[in-house]
């Protein structure tokens, strides 16, 4: 399917959001009118940007509001001085999110890989600013031990978290964006894409953030606020009545065909999508039915907005 000119998209429907001294980028883009249906917000993960989600945007913007933000240090957002850990991106975000011009209107956050946590955790403490949550490939729950890590990239992700040679391997040698990016996904990069992904982090510096989200795994209870964010979340998502709609693939990499299943049954009233063969990097796999399931669950679950604006 046709992918939108991302870059013709960010210079006329883009803004950056003034954040605690830094600034994150926005693109909003949609239907003139602005006052109905529902805001989908896109949040990505690591060590992609906006970008991730410009080919399911081009199925819905014409439908839908779409609203697309690059967490901080990433995408065309600021590189501030900081440590890029998951309490840095939390409050950037929680920042953004907050300013978002869209009226009474309540979001739904269309979530991948780091930022699933994030956007659970946002709806979780922001209820009456959220009408649902959609995600995939994102850690959803803490992880005991190394051993519950998929077993593909074990090894590969407790060796990135050495602070001085994994940090070297993703730092200088740039093994996120060369490697793990293209090695998880199906769909082919073209040159252009390639250099998409590549261009926000031209170098060793640029990249603190890609190495600072492998140390953020929560495993066996470290770090701490990642743990228990997760563990939080978890909880509120078998809880809430919020919609929740999980988009899974075959046969995936974090969310596969038999952690679908089990997500399914340990979470009442989750709605789950197969959107056909894919590894991590669903956007780039399954864009169009990505977009489809989205639409459905967005006519689905309409009466949501209503409920929320009048709570």
């Amino acid at each position: 399917m046709a992918a939108l000119d991302w870059d013709a998209v960010t210079r006329n429907y883009g803004h950056d959001v003034p954040v605690l001294g830094s600034t994150m980028s926005v693109v909003d883009v949609g239907p003139v009118d602005r006052a109905t249906g529902p805001v989908l917000v896109f949040l990505h993960g690591n060590p992609t940007s906006s970008f991730l989600w410009r080919k399911v945007i081009a199925a819905l913007a014409s439908r839908y509001r779409c609203i697309a933000i690059d967490l901080i240090g990433m995408g065309g957002s600021g590189k501030p001085a900081i440590g890029y850990s998951w309490t840095d991106h939390r409050a950037y975000l929680t920042e953004t999110l907050d300013c978002l011009d869209v009226g009474t209107q309540p979001v739904r956050l269309v979530t991948h890989d780091w930022g699933v946590g994030l956007g659970i955790e946002y709806a979780r403490t922001h209820p009456l600013r959220v009408a649902g949550v959609a995600f995939a490939e994102g850690h959803l729950r803490p992880l005991p031990s190394w051993e519950a890590f998929d077993e593909g990239g074990r090894e590969l992700f407790r060796r990135l978290r050495d602070p001085v040679d994994g940090r070297r391997e993703v730092l200088d040698d740039d093994v996120f964006l060369t490697a793990i990016l293209p090695g998880g996904m199906h769909h082919q990069l073209t040159i252009e894409e390639a250099r998409a992904y590549r261009e926000p982090f031209p170098t060793p510096a640029s990249r603190l953030p890609i190495w600072a989200w492998v140390t953020q795994i929560p495993v066996r209870g470290d770090p701490a606020p990642v743990h228990d964010a997760l563990s939080a979340n978890y909880e509120w998502l078998a809880h809430t009545s919020t919609p929740r709609l999980l988009l899974h693939a075959h046969p995936g990499a974090i969310i596969t065909t038999a952690v679908a299943r089990e997500l399914v049954a340990d979470i009442p009233a989750i709605a789950s999508v197969d959107v056909g063969r894919g590894l991590h990097f669903l956007p780039e796999d399954q864009p169009e039915n990505m977009a489809a399931a989205l639409a459905a669950w967005a006519i689905a679950t309409a009466t949501v907005d209503e409920g929320v604006r009048g709570a």
